[in-house]
């Protein structure tokens, strides 16, 4: 018996080849599924995507293998084991069933093919599809007879169906459509979620019971006025939950409806018999490690092996698996939640034009720009897609200094990204924008978040220390904010008496600036009469009968500094191009950081001259430039009449916490 399918096999190896192109979708049923794939076979051998389609076939063989192997080592104890397990979920979740809310969702039949038969009613009846030689990305339902789908390429859909009418895709019209239909849907549910362009989850509980009428009823309804405001036809489906609900809507496509009562003998009964496949979720992969490792083919089937589910997923697909299994799927209001990130990408005929990679590259920043203007957002983070011609993915990122829309800003950057790749053959180019600064609403922020600097200089949270050192030169993507503090007490017992009488100079005039030139200038003049100042009131001091309780040379160590200060007041913004090599390393100890890491630059710059000041007041050079928190030998006969360090209380160990361990620090620069 072996030997006859393995000589099955060799006669007809195409029966072994599955793709996405010969999984029948709506449309489909009456198709010649072993011509298909005959068909698909031949025209993909040897190409690109059949030698990566092996490539996939064989890690799924062999994640079926170590499945098989899993589960051969369970023993009989094990299997009692996780039957309990599964057996308690189980009960766990058929508490959570409802089966008192009315979900409807709708899906447009054929849409893009849909609209554009619409725009040009000689195609009707006709079979044709939207896309082109490279990708397909619909069919309609007189192309679906010959087995033409969504995700087929043009070239072997024209095999299938010489006559094929191919129509190039036009986004403007399929956004247009979408919209009016969305428009439809929000009168029935305010709150409904959009799951693409073409379809939508709607709650209808509330609107049923206000107009007393059945699911059924406002099915038709929605249908009817989705076709009077488009002249499109949608299908419906109408279950007691989310998952239902769209597997109901594929039924009788297209412009059609199915109604799963509110029950648990329908619900049982409609999941018992129903393909793993139909769920939302479980694709070509999972498909075949439940059928080949398992043994599962139907939803019924993952309750009965229960115990090997849970044995060998984790706990959260185990409770999907589960789930399925029981029929149970999201009741609840969809959450409005932020969007995270913004995308579009386009597939095309494997090509190294640079030229034409350009222009894809400039049509996708525009769209992209599009819809988020569209949103009000704006983003920093800028990700390149790009698939090649041997169907391996790259994605690029490049995080931003500045949040960017335009499509200048977004072009300009990812032509940097694409160009860092070139030569190279591409069938796939997208764009992802995220790292937003606003939500959906255009709601800034929270503006009480603070960043890891501002923690750092802002001492603990209890606020029982103060030291406000704060860096006159961290920058912001719009404005440039100076905060000088004082330290708690200013004597020459503290180790900066300099320092000290210049902040409290600088914190009485409290800058808070922005980029502006005439706005640096005041400060800068400030800054220095403040030095002057400072300067004359130390010659004074020097020059009176007073002998300071510090060690070594006082006056020698104060003049270094004040030529310090002065360097820094006329050119505190030109600290760092002496630091930073090809404008990434550091000169001094090595570390690289991006320019586009403003604060982490200037905090690093800060630690070298803190460092060098303490080399000056000791005259002894450390033995590494790592960044690490600096200590300061208090000279004994300064510290005599200082209080003794306060001792760690038992609670705390001999760990100091983060924010006291900065604030230390702080003090120490």
């Amino acid at each position: 018996m072996a030997k006859s399918e393995t000589d099955v096999d060799t006669a007809r190896p195409w029966q072994s080849y599955h793709t996405v192109y010969t999984n029948a979708k709506a449309g489909m049923d009456g198709v010649d599924k072993e011509k298909v794939q005959r068909i698909v076979y031949q025209m993909s051998k040897g190409s690109s995507y059949f030698k990566n389609e092996e490539r996939k076939e064989a890690d799924i063989r062999e994640k079926i293998d170590n499945m098989r192997a899993r589960l051969a080592k369970l023993t009989a104890a094990d299997l009692s084991h996780y039957q309990m397990v599964a057996d308690k979920r189980i009960s766990e979740l058929e508490a959570t069933r409802d089966l008192s809310r009315i979900w409807l969702h709708v899906d447009m039949d054929a849409f893009y093919a849909a609209v554009e038969t619409l725009s040009n009613p000689s195609l009707k009846g006709k079979p044709m599809a939207v896309g082109s030689l490279s990708m397909l990305s619909t069919a309609n339902y007189e192309a679906r007879k010959f087995g033409v789908r969504a995700a087929m390429p043009g070239f072997i859909a024209r095999k299938l169906c010489p006559k094929l009418i191919i129509v190039p895709t036009d986004f403007k019209k399929y956004n247009h459509y979408g919209d009016l239909t969305r428009k439809v849907f929000q009168k029935y549910d305010p709150n409904f979620l959009a799951a693409s362009l073409d379809e939508a989850y709607l709650d209808t509980t509330e609107v049923c019971k206000e107009r007393s009428i059945t699911g059924e009823e406002i099915a038709e309804e929605i249908r009817a006025c989705v076709y009077e405001e488009t002249s499109l036809t949608c299908s419906a489906g109408v279950a007691p939950n989310r998952l239902l609900a769209k597997v109901c809507s594929d039924i009788n496509k297209p412009n059609g409806q199915f109604v799963l009562p509110n029950n648990l003998l329908a619900v049982m009964t409609f999941i018992s018999s129903l393909p793993v496949r139909k769920i939302g979720g479980i694709g070509k992969v999972t498909e075949h490690v439940l059928r080949d490792a398992f043994g599962i083919n139907t939803c019924e089937e993952m309750l009965q092996k229960a115990s090997y589910i849970c044995a060998l997923f984790s706990h959260s697909t185990a409770d999907f698996f589960l789930s399925v299994g029981l029929g149970l799927g999201r009741t609840d209001t969809p959450e409005v939640r932020l969007r995270k990130s913004i995308s579009n990408e386009r597939t095309f005929s494997a090509t190294s034009d640079e030229m034409f990679l350009y222009h894809k590259l400039e049509d996708l920043a525009e769209m992209l720009s599009t819809d988020m203007q569209k949103e009000g957002l704006c983003g920093r983070t800028l990700t390149l897609k790009l698939k090649t011609a041997s169907f391996e993915v790259r994605n690029r990122a490049v995080t931003l200094p500045k949040y960017i829309c335009s499509t200048e800003d977004i072009l300009k950057h990812a032509s940097k990204l694409l160009k860092a790749e070139l030569p190279v053959s591409l069938r796939l180019i997208g764009l992802r924008v995220s790292h937003f600064n606003e939500d959906r609403k255009g709601a800034p922020l929270d503006s009480t978040q603070k960043t890891l600097i501002n923690f750092i200089v802002s001492g603990d949270a209890s606020r029982k220390v103060m030291d406000n050192h704060s860096d006159p030169c961290v920058k912001n993507d719009d404005e440039t904010s100076l905060s000088i503090g004082t330290h708690e007490t200013c004597s020459f017992n503290d180790r900066d008496t300099l320092n000290c009488s210049l902040s409290l100079k600088l914190d009485d005039s409290n800058f808070t600036f922005s980029n502006d030139a005439g706005q640096m200038e005041k400060f800068q003049k400030t800054v220095n009469e403040n030095v002057d100042e400072t300067k004359s009131e130390v010659t004074q001091l020097l020059g009176a009968d007073f002998s300071p309780p510090v060690e070594g040379n006082c006056l020698e160590r104060m003049k270094s500094e004040i030529k310090l200060l002065e360097g820094e007041a006329a050119s505190s913004n030109q600290r760092e191009p002496f630091l930073w090599v090809n404008d990434y390393k550091c000169s001094i100890c090595g570390i690289e950081l991006p320019p586009n890491f403003v604060d982490e630059r200037q905090e690093h710059s800060d630690f070298h001259l803190a460092q060098k000041l303490q080399e000056e007041e000791s005259g002894t050079e450390l033995r590494t430039s790592t960044p690490r928190p600096r200590v300061v030998q208090k000279d004994p006969i300064a510290s005599q009449g200082k209080r003794k360090k306060q001792k760690l209380s038992p609670k705390e160990g001999k760990h100091i916490p983060i924010d006291q361990f900065f604030t230390r620090s702080n003090q120490n620069f």
